[in-house]
């Protein structure tokens, strides 16, 4: 029986070896494209998280505009409130991006240029993990709406 055992052992290590870099290679390729920018989609994460921290927050402690009694005051708290409301506003578009950013990662179309279809450097993307044009098609888009006025 020993011999039985010891010829059954060399075939048995060799199917799992070939079988586990088959699978390996598989799953290298669907996380290649989930995996492609980790540090990025790292930081977009990080900045979902604590915009939303602060929309929680901003909406646990929101109260309604007091009354002053001088008019300076309220004018001064109703111009707090506007300047508070553009910068959520701006939190919210930016949130939106982040969500198409991350999108994009998951559908592995993340750091293709929208316009020219060219690979947007890593420096831009690390820069503005949000952008959607290489620096070249940015620059063609800026120039147009100047031109347009």
């Amino acid at each position: 029986m020993k011999a039985r055992s010891s010829s059954k052992r060399p075939p048995s290590p060799k199917v799992p070896n070939t079988a586990v870099p088959a699978r390996s290679a598989r799953k290298g390729k669907a996380s290649t494209k989930r995996a492609k920018y980790p540090d990025i989609r790292r930081d977009l994460e990080r900045q979902r998280t604590a915009i939303l921290g602060e929309v929680e927050e901003v909406l646990a402690h929101r109260g309604d505009l007091e009354a002053f009694p001088d008019v300076s005051d309220q004018a001064s708290a109703e111009v707090d409130q506007n300047f508070s409301m553009r910068i959520r506003d701006r939190e919210r578009k930016l949130l939106k991006k982040i969500d198409e950013a991350l999108e994009r990662m998951n559908v592995a179309t993340y750091g293709i240029c929208e316009r020219c279809g060219g690979d947007i450097p890593y420096k831009r993307l690390k820069a503005r993990p949000v952008t959607t044009l290489c620096i070249e098609c940015k620059t063609l888009q800026e120039q147009e709406e100047r031109a347009r006025g």
